[in-house]
């Protein structure tokens, strides 16, 4: 029986993950900062799911944490790491750009870093990263998420040149979902916004696949190639 373990599984995208990993019989191990949310999932999940409760912003906590995951199962196939906040914020409020830093590059790069280190030292493994399509280029309206996006894909690229020049039996894939159905979809006249449920199994069939990177849902390959080669007056006029 495969075994997967999924932080910030508790909404959104992770949840979704973790719903279609339960169902095709996997072992999950989720974390989430809330509690009630872990204990809902884990008392609808007919005993085939952990819990843990992991604030990943606590630094110091964290190893812990996830060592407390890694020891219960013993033997971890896949990791998926689907934590994040987003923020509108034009206005450049410090709070909430220092809220998005720490949660989307100190708290995740602490998290990979671990993975990384974990599923190398097994042996083995699939580390799975749900960065954003907003990782292509900087966003007016949230700066830091945007910029938070383009770090994490970058450090899932790095981790995968590390296990390519080491030539480790470890795979790295980054999710880039476009818009969907959840908390993390901010502003107005937001369109293609794909149900979780369709975005989830798009994802899980890219990770059946080993794929490298990946869009979500597949119609937002297009906005990706428009982004890239956009010339930044585009951008600024958007």
């Amino acid at each position: 029986m495969q075994k997967a373990i999924i932080i910030g599984g508790t909404s959104g995208i992770g949840r979704g993950l973790a719903e279609i990993l339960i169902e095709k019989d996997w072992t999950v191990a989720i974390t989430g900062r809330r509690t009630d949310l872990l204990n809902e999932i884990k008392g609808n999940s007919k005993n085939r799911i952990l819990i843990q409760e992991h604030d990943i912003t606590e630094i110091n906590n964290s190893d812990d944490k996830m060592e407390s995951l890694f020891s219960q199962l013993k033997v971890v196939d896949l990791v998926i790491v689907s934590s994040g906040v987003s923020e509108l914020n034009q206005e450049l409020n410090w709070e909430i750009e220092n809220k998005v830093i720490k949660t989307n590059v100190n708290g995740i790069a602490k998290v990979y870093e671990f993975m990384f280190s974990k599923l190398k030292k097994q042996g083995h493994g699939h580390l799975v990263g749900i960065s954003s399509i907003a990782s292509l280029r900087g966003n007016r309206y949230c700066p830091s998420y945007s910029a938070s996006k383009a770090f994490q894909a970058n450090y899932l690229e790095a981790l995968r040149c590390i296990a390519k020049n080491e030539k480790l039996d470890l795979k790295i894939t980054d999710v880039q979902p476009g818009l969907v159905d959840t908390p993390m979809a901010k502003g107005e006249g937001l369109f293609w916004v794909a149900p979780v449920k369709k975005a989830s199994y798009q994802i899980y069939s890219a990770i059946l696949k080993q794929k490298k990177k990946v869009y979500i849902t597949k119609r937002w390959r297009l906005i990706a190639w428009i982004m890239k080669i956009a010339p930044s007056w585009v951008l600024e006029k958007m």
